[in-house]
């Protein structure tokens, strides 16, 4: 499979495993998992793809921002973040440092600046621990705007953190007075 076939499989797993898991006759159990045989069998049963275990596990290995987990018993595999499909992927509550940081498109500051951080149609605000990464996220959306989150001072007024295996810091709103533009 050369390096564009990858690519699209790779968004496609991304697609099953975070936001719609029929698009490949595929269930989710309640903490986001599914067999992997099952994965398989329902992306190849598509027709648009091709997917084997030794592919599977090169994605999931090789994913630059570490988007899937799978299981210690090797039966099952999750995304590890970014869902819209409601799942409790047993995220770990923790303090935040200081700072944080969301990248985004200058188009949606003025959005941002009356109505805060918020989810849109996934479960959580996503938010970097680096300025760089930000960046590489906002880029993705048009030109990139970094905004700064003053995490420590929302934890200390009773706002709740989630650290991702992947290293993504989540929370499920920032309003506007936490955000320095």
């Amino acid at each position: 499979m050369n390096q564009s076939q990858l690519k699209r499989t790779s968004v496609f797993l991304s697609l099953i495993l975070r936001h719609n898991p029929s698009a490949a006759n595929v269930t989710l159990d309640q903490h986001g998992w599914a067999y992997i045989d099952d994965l398989i069998d329902g992306v190849n049963h598509t027709g648009k793809y091709v997917l084997d275990r030794e592919t599977l596990e090169y994605i999931v290995q090789t994913d630059n921002k570490q988007r899937y987990s799978i299981s210690d018993d090797g039966k099952r595999i999750r995304a590890n973040q970014g869902h819209s499909v409601n799942v409790d992927v047993e995220l770990e509550e923790k303090q935040p440092p200081k700072l944080l940081y969301h990248g985004t498109a200058d188009r949606s500051c003025t959005l941002i600046r009356r109505e805060g951080l918020k989810p849109k149609s996934r479960l959580y605000v996503h938010l970097s621990k680096d300025r760089g990464t930000a960046v590489q996220v906002g880029q993705r959306h048009g030109k990139p705007v970094v905004l700064t989150v003053r995490a420590d001072e929302m934890y200390r007024d009773g706002y709740l953190f989630y650290y991702s295996v992947n290293g993504v810091w989540l929370t499920k709103f920032v309003p506007v007075h936490y955000i320095d533009f």
